[in-house]
């Protein structure tokens, strides 16, 4: 049995993230938000599902910050009337964009853009880049705004 790659199964995990984060987004309640459902059909590798969690638990402890951020470096597109993908692709880019020191900026966005290409409309990709792209020309600023509705 081969072995998976270590980015491999970081995609795989983003991927049942995505998937978690957008059932629960559509139905309107990120109290039930799981994982499980996803296990059962996908069979996830440990390390996969591990990483998913992570991500889940992550955007959900800290969505209303990840939405400001959004709402912050594109301001002519209301939140709520985002794409539920486009949104939740966001959320978990700039989770770990701003939350997770070992994941690279490069990764962060490449696979939120190709989440987007993947999952989104035509223009999905270049939304998602060109909010990531500001979102990192101004880190401090977007931090910052997680961390103080933290407080």
């Amino acid at each position: 049995m081969p072995r998976e790659r270590f980015t491999d199964l970081r995609r795989k995990g983003r991927v049942a993230a995505l998937q978690s984060l957008y059932a629960a987004d559509v139905r309107g309640n990120f109290a039930e938000s799981s994982l499980e459902w996803l296990v059962e059909d996908e069979q996830l590798p440990e390390r996969a599902m591990s990483f998913a969690q992570e991500l889940v638990e992550g955007v959900l402890a800290r969505s209303q910050a990840l939405d400001q951020v959004i709402q912050q470096f594109a301001p002519a597109w209301p939140v709520a009337q985002l794409a539920p993908v486009d949104r939740n692709i966001l959320r978990i880019a700039l989770l770990e964009l701003l939350h997770n020191p070992d994941t690279p900026d490069k990764t962060a966005i490449n696979e939120a853009v190709e989440l987007a290409k993947v999952f989104g409309s035509d223009n999905s990709s270049k939304f998602v880049n060109g909010v990531l792209g500001s979102v990192i020309g101004n880190r401090e600023v977007a931090y910052m705004a997680t961390v103080g509705s933290q407080i």
